[in-house]
């Protein structure tokens, strides 16, 4: 009989490869190492402190994705996040305060979450969300960011605040980052890497993969190439078509078994590097760890949705604590149906089988209504 699969273990495993690799990727870097050493430590903690409360009748995640700004600078070409309205070039309303994104914070490290991925819009607009994040030691903050508000306050914070870690992005070469992100951007990402070796400071890359670039990113020569920048930390994300003239750059199964292949090669030549990929690293946790499961998005406005593909809540961090949001009905009912498990065209599961989402959504919200009254 086939042993039945420990979806916590193997998180658990994971997150202690990604903090022992990093640890080892920085062994040149004193700073870097003593920091990585001691969140190593804590993150421990954190995992004893998770599986205290999985015994206790609650599943925390290992990690959080919190969308700290709607705002952006850049339009990038089939950007998620400006399809459905979450970043927009109109002046911020009603968004979580630093005050409310600290609290956040105290509770995720109160309940063992020990990783916070910082998106947005842009991330680097919140310098004072970035700030309280970096007086959080026991949180590992990546920081998904176009680069381009990068200067020399961040780069003392950074060296301050070794749990801020940058993933710049980039699409490859100057051509193909250029065209999806605006001329000029990839010599400004690029001039900010050799600034970030130039100060030992670690960061990371995060790649969009494309019909288009799957070959030129997953190449020896590219990740060479950020190897020798100082780059230690490779994300490689697919592309979800937002639209219907976009769907060909989703990659197709060839595209996938090309980049799995790729990514094996990758890891056994650059051991130096953790490589990560999306969603093909989630198969081996069981399909899709959004909703909950392994993670699940804040939006800028306090909304606890499944992944920022899937901008559907029905509770806010703002009325709410982050303990009550881990447990949403809609986020229960999206495991307990199997949507994670569908299959779907693109990186996300959830995007693709939106319908299915809303309908859940709507009969959430028919059933509090119907119940009686306090």
């Amino acid at each position: 009989m086939k042993e039945a699969f420990d979806l916590q273990q193997h998180i658990e495993q994971g997150v202690e490869k990604i903090v022992a690799d990093t640890a080892k990727a920085t062994l040149k870097n004193p700073k870097e190492s003593a920091f990585m050493l001691r969140f190593a430590a804590a993150s421990r903690k954190a995992s004893k402190k998770r599986m205290q409360l999985e015994q206790e009748g609650l599943h925390v995640p290992g990690f959080l994705i919190a969308s700290i700004t709607s705002s952006c600078n850049l339009h990038c070409a089939g950007c998620y996040s400006r399809c459905n309205n979450a970043t927009v070039d109109a002046a911020p309303v009603e968004q979580l305060s630093r005050e409310e994104w600290q609290r956040v914070f105290q509770e995720a490290e109160e309940l063992g979450i020990s990783f916070i991925m910082l998106a947005g819009g842009e991330p680097l607009i919140r310098r004072d969300v970035i700030e309280a994040a970096g007086a959080m030691p026991n949180i590992i903050f990546p920081i998904f960011t176009n680069g381009t508000f990068i200067d020399e306050r961040y780069f003392k914070l950074l060296d301050s605040c070794r749990n801020l870690v940058p993933v710049l992005s980039i699409e490859g070469g100057r051509e193909i980052t250029d065209a999806r992100r605006g001329s000029g951007i990839y010599d400004l990402v690029t001039k900010n890497m050799a600034k970030f070796k130039e100060k030992g400071l670690i960061f990371g890359a995060s790649i969009t993969v494309t019909t288009e670039n799957v070959g030129e990113v997953t190449s020896r020569d590219f990740v060479r190439r950020l190897a020798d920048q100082g780059c230690k930390l490779v994300i490689y994300v697919e592309f979800v078509p937002v639209t219907e003239e976009a769907k060909y750059l989703a990659p197709g199964e060839q595209e996938r078994a090309i980049m799995a292949q790729a990514i094996d090669a990758l890891r056994a030549d650059y051991d130096d590097m953790v490589l990560l990929s999306f969603p093909g690293d989630e198969l081996a946790m069981g399909g899709c760890m959004a909703a909950g499961r392994e993670f699940f998005h804040i939006n800028s406005h306090g909304g606890a949705e499944p992944c920022p593909f899937s901008p559907y809540s029905d509770s806010n961090v703002k009325q709410t604590s982050l303990k009550e949001a881990i447990r949403s009905r809609l986020f229960e009912q999206l495991r307990e149906q199997h949507v994670l498990e569908e299959e779907h065209v693109g990186g996300c599961v959830l995007f693709a089988q939106k319908g299915q989402v809303e309908r859940i959504l709507a009969e959430i919200a028919a059933s509090r209504s119907s119940e009686p009254k306090a």
